[in-house]
């Protein structure tokens, strides 16, 4: 219930800025990229979990749209780095600037010690979800 309103949100302030022309998906695919320089496409499909070809397809688009440089790795020619352009790094901040303002207003008027007892909740509920998401992988792998 709450991730859906967090999406909702995501997508409405989307829709509603400079930034109409992105997806939601597009905009965790920058938020994955980050501002800590390069990231190849691998990096990117494990932090978001999904497959190589569908950050290729995000990538794609926003390479095309001018969020994202893409260069070849001059290690190893066969890997892309991804950077964010200035419009994609401008992106980044307001999108991380609207998960800092909910983290802000979930914890206003808590002290120290109830802080303390929501980060060991959420890392509880972290945890479990972790371990239920590696069992359901199991039990793929017992069908195929």
């Amino acid at each position: 219930m709450i991730f859906n309103e967090v999406a909702i949100i995501e997508e409405s302030a989307l829709k509603n800025s400079p930034f109409s022309d992105l997806t939601v998906h597009e905009m965790h695919t920058i938020e994955a990229i980050g501002l800590s320089g390069r990231r190849n496409t691998s990096d990117v499909a494990r932090r978001l979990k999904v497959t190589l070809g569908t950050v290729s397809v995000a990538v794609n688009n926003l390479v095309n749209k001018g969020y994202v440089e893409r260069s070849r790795d001059p290690k190893d020619r066969r890997i892309y780095l991804l950077k964010l352009t200035k419009n994609g790094r401008v992106l980044y901040r307001v999108h991380h600037k609207l998960h800092m303002d909910m983290v802000k207003h979930t914890i206003h008027g808590f002290d120290k010690e109830e802080v303390a007892v929501l980060k060991a909740g959420l890392r509880n509920l972290y945890d479990y979800l972790k371990k239920a998401k590696m069992n359901l992988a199991k039990e793929e792998d017992n069908y195929e």
